[in-house]
């Protein structure tokens, strides 16, 4: 039950949405891609960052993925066909439009890796 109870309240925080959170996506919208910050960021950026990558370890990094991919992960969410305490909650208020314009946001982002020495 704890787990709940701690699964609702940062479902609470992350919708919340705080002025100055908006604030500060709104001053670094459009910052080296080209492309404005979708409002709807402010949500996601709780948990995966504006860059996409996850805040913690059990939250996967989103940035450079696919629009596509994205797009499916949210829609599936919303649907109901793929469940998360956090993110069945969240997806179930984005419109199409929302899920569109994030899932151009994270793509647009580009990811880098290193393989091991």
């Amino acid at each position: 039950m704890t787990s709940f109870h701690g699964a609702v309240a940062l479902v609470a925080l992350c919708l919340s949405g705080s002025p100055t959170l908006a604030e500060t996506i709104g001053a670094t919208s459009g910052e080296g891609s080209g492309q404005e910050v979708p409002s709807s960021a402010q949500t996601c950026r709780v948990c995966h960052g504006l860059d996409g990558v996850g805040t913690n370890p059990m939250i996967p990094n989103i940035g450079g993925q696919s629009p596509e991919y994205l797009s499916k992960q949210l829609q599936e969410f919303r649907a109901g066909r793929r469940e998360d305490p956090q993110m069945s909650i969240i997806a179930r208020d984005l419109s199409n439009e929302d899920i569109a314009a994030l899932a151009a946001w994270y793509a647009s982002i580009k990811a880098t890796y290193e393989l091991p020495k």
